[in-house]
């Protein structure tokens, strides 16, 4: 995407963040009696209806909870406006996107004279005479629940981010930014989403930011400061030479990856140790710091090639997951193909992030490159692929309010599991600052199954049981309930990151100093490489690498020349991981990052 088109993207973004921020920040004070200062009246004003008084406590609920996990009441109150404004907007987006790949029918591009608004008008003539466009507003949150069946993050109404909506005028004026002739080349480009959510936060912010404080204050700082996108060479250089150069080696060179990986290093008549075959399934693909899924995207498209070679080998082995082959599993190349976007995303690719928003852009991206493979399966042109499960990870803090705490402890009947669930409470408190770079799987003693045992694991019993802890009252406190489940289904989730063991790790880590409110945990447990948080998350990731797995990692080119730097290349990389390939960028290729950069993989010793 060239400097014009990424310049449209974030004129666009800026224009209609401050557009629903505005009309949000005025809904607030003006109908919810909720200031930009954190003020918050006591009692709902008699002004609001039954409905908008529910809405009014899903807002205090979710301001509540961010003041509970240590934000001020402005802070919270402002993090809450970004919240709404951002998952607004990106649903907006996502709709112009599932438009141009055809996954949803014309539904925003013409507004209210849209193909899809005046399908459904015909099946309830009444809608367009509603007042304020409250018909139109019916069926955009109608493709919201539909499509919240599978990509919740985003879509899930019940999230209390979504409660606002853009007044009438707003909405056009949104509509307008979005539908301009300078952005229609850009809705059928999978990165789309991802420069909307770099560009959400202004240049001037991360500015105002650094001069501030040189460190990051908060989990927040730490992510605006670390928002660059990926060049797609330097992703493909780093995939194809740790996924790819695993596959071809399994392979024994013979594979079609061979030329699918433009960037695979190769040497004329080399020789490296064979590589045992492995059921695609059991292909563990990691991207620690994901933001909005580059990496985790271009892996996608190399694993469709890979599950289709293992699907043709009469050698490919069973499966560690399932014990079976993929041939048993699926007879043919067709029933193969019409699984394969599910398996993938089920089985091979995770991400992490300490930033919420990026599992709402990362998840809508997987998920709509799952719907473009079956499409060009040619196996699913009247149907969309039905995508369960992703492994995408907010790592962040346990927020549990102590009386519903006590609560779920209560209802899991269980002692030896209620401890398990209060250690993971206590030792997510730095998650949001720290990420996968905290070690949960270490500070949370599972217990282990016994031989025979057929009940599932804890943290799956965990997960289950907050499922039906949610579901259990649909009253106002339902709201607190879905919040402290949500952060606790994340928190069992990062535990099972950490648990994994991953045949390729990719990354453009956050660089320089980590969260100031978590310095003192971070040099503890990194003291070879506590000068740079990105040389941490290389230490971190090869913990996480099974044997001769590999790490592909954009970063700082400084690690490999300044004395400050020697501990993490001579006690780390030299003696865990060292580099198997390796190329020194310079500078520019993070867009604005004023940062010089190298791009290199690391082979863990067996």
């Amino acid at each position: 995407m060239d400097k014009d088109t990424r310049n449209a993207i974030e004129r666009a973004t800026q224009r209609a963040r401050r557009l629903l921020e505005e009309d949000f920040a005025a809904q607030l004070e003006g109908d919810f009696d909720v200031h930009r200062d954190g003020a918050v009246a006591a009692k709902a004003g008699k002004h609001l209806s039954a409905r908008q008084a529910f809405s009014r406590e899903r807002i205090v609920a979710a301001i509540e909870h961010k003041r509970a996990a240590g934000m001020s009441a402005a802070d919270a109150a402002r993090d809450y406006l970004r919240d709404a404004a951002f998952t607004a907007l990106n649903r907006f987006v996502a709709l112009k996107m599932l438009e141009a790949r055809e996954l949803v029918q014309e539904c925003i591009t013409k507004g209210e004279q849209s193909a899809g608004y005046r399908e459904f008008c015909g099946m309830a003539p009444g809608l367009p005479l509603l007042p304020d466009s409250a018909g139109y507003r019916l069926y955009i949150e109608s493709l919201f629940d539909e499509l919240s069946t599978e990509v919740k993050v985003l879509f899930d109404r019940r999230d209390p981010s979504s409660v606002l909506w853009p007044k009438r005028a707003t909405f056009e004026q949104v509509l307008e930014i979005l539908n301009a002739a300078e952005l229609a080349g850009v809705w059928g480009e999978d990165e789309t989403i991802g420069w909307v959510y770099q560009f959400f936060n202004g240049q001037d912010e991360r500015k105002k930011m650094r001069e501030e404080s040189q460190a990051p204050r908060n989990s927040r700082e730490l992510a605006v400061r670390n928002q660059f996108f990926t060049p797609r060479y330097v992703v493909q250089f780093l995939t194809d030479n740790t996924l790819g150069r695993i596959w071809y080696e399994m392979r024994g060179t013979k594979t079609a990856l061979a030329e699918k990986c433009e960037y695979m290093v190769r040497r004329p008549g080399e020789e490296f140790a064979p590589r045992a075959k492995k059921d695609p399934r059991d292909l563990r693909v990691l991207d620690p710091a994901c933001g909005s899924g580059h990496f985790l995207l271009y892996a996608f498209d190399l694993l469709l090639a890979i599950y289709e070679e293992a699907h043709a080998d009469p050698e490919s082995p069973r499966s560690e997951a399932t014990g079976t082959t993929l041939l048993e599993d699926y007879s043919s190349i067709e029933a193969l193909r019409k699984a394969v976007p599910g398996l993938v995303l089920a089985h091979n690719l995770h991400g992490v992030d300490i930033d919420a928003r990026c599992a709402q852009i990362a998840q809508l991206a997987l998920w709509m490159r799952a719907q473009k493979a079956f499409r060009d399966f040619g196996v699913g042109r009247a149907e969309r692929a039905q995508i369960r499960r992703s492994n995408i990870v907010v790592a962040e803090p346990l927020v549990a309010d102590e009386q519903i705490a006590k609560e779920f402890v209560a209802k899991l009947r269980d002692a030896e599991l209620g401890r398990v669930f209060m250690s993971l409470v206590e030792s997510l408190n730095l998650a949001g600052d720290m990420g996968l770079l905290l070690r949960v799987e270490t500070l949370v003693k599972v217990p282990a199954r016994k031989q025979g045992d057929m009940f599932a694991p804890p943290e799956e019993r965990i997960r289950a049981a907050l499922e039906r802890f949610v579901r259990e009252e649909a009253s106002t406190t339902n709201t607190r309930r879905r919040l402290f489940a949500d952060d606790a289904a994340h928190g069992v989730a990062l535990l099972g990151v950490g648990e994994k063991r991953f045949d390729a790790v990719l990354m453009n880590p956050p660089f320089g100093a980590g969260s100031l409110r978590a310095k003192r945990e971070f040099e503890s447990v990194y003291p070879k490489t506590k000068n740079d948080v990105y040389a941490a998350f290389v230490e971190r990731s090869i913990e996480l690498l099974s044997s001769r797995g590999r790490i592909g990692a954009i970063t700082s080119r400084t690690g490999f020349f300044l004395l400050s730097f020697q501990k993490w290349r001579e006690q780390v990389l030299l003696r865990l991981a060292p580099p198997v390939v390796f190329a020194d960028l310079g500078a520019g290729v993070l867009d604005s990052a004023m940062v010089e950069t190298a791009a290199y993989c690391l082979e863990a010793r067996a």
